[in-house]
């Protein structure tokens, strides 16, 4: 009678189990959702939240199987070193965060597959619980932030700099910090973190922004609540 492990085309030099698979893969899937919704909750990166955290879950699931199949089979583990070489990944990571939460994802894959769903749970529920510390004790510290994206034409751009747009904004904001900057083909765009110590400074640098370049676009997205009084 075939055993389960040639049941299902191990090769053999570890035992394959169905059954583990099936429980580490429920396990995964738990902790893919919890580290999606912590990605979605603590995350702080201006684009592709939702469409990230849709794809962790897949990622941590896949991570899990392809662990499971390949420590059965040294075959097998070769054999994916060879496959992994020819794949390109052409979506780039624009954020040292989204990179970090991937790693996230697939650390957990790996220990699930590799069967220590005890120390992984423990040390995946430790790393999300120390980040989300971490975030909550930098939003207490930065207090009421704003994203601030700041857009001129070609017809302004050659006509300011970030030293003048610095300037304009340490007269309204409590504290400016420069996350993207691009300037090509005539465009200007700038992205700060900036804290504001009332809701009429909001409305203040505005005006002032829209005094000094008549055709700037301005863009505030809130992340952490609007400004208090």
């Amino acid at each position: 009678m075939p055993t389960e492990l040639e049941l299902f085309g191990g090769g053999g030099d570890a035992p394959f189990s169905l059954t583990t698979l099936m429980i580490n893969l429920c396990i995964g899937l738990a902790l893919a959702l919890a580290v999606r919704w912590h990605f979605l909750r603590f995350g702080s990166t201006l684009s592709n939240r939702d469409e990230l955290g849709g794809v962790l879950p897949f990622i941590l699931l896949t991570t899990v199987l392809i662990i499971t199949v390949v420590k059965s089979s040294l075959a097998l583990s070769l054999g994916l070193v060879g496959a992994l070489s020819i794949v390109r990944f052409r979506t780039p990571i624009k954020e040292p965060e989204e990179l970090a939460y991937l790693f996230i994802a697939i650390a957990i894959g790996l220990g699930l597959g590799a069967n220590q769903p005890v120390a992984t749970v423990a040390a995946a529920g430790f790393i999300l619980l120390v980040m989300a510390v971490f975030k909550k004790t930098r939003s207490r510290t930065l207090g009421n932030n704003l994203y601030l994206s700041i857009a001129l034409g070609s017809e302004q751009a050659g006509a300011t700099s970030l030293t003048a747009i610095n300037q304009l904004l340490a007269e309204h904001a409590s504290s400016a910090d420069l996350r993207r900057f691009d300037d090509r083909d005539g465009m200007f765009e700038a992205t700060y973190l900036v804290a504001l110590p009332s809701t009429e400074s909001l409305a203040d640098l505005t005006a002032a922004l829209k005094t000094a370049y008549p055709e700037v676009g301005v863009t505030f997205l809130d992340q952490n609540g609007m400004p208090g009084i």
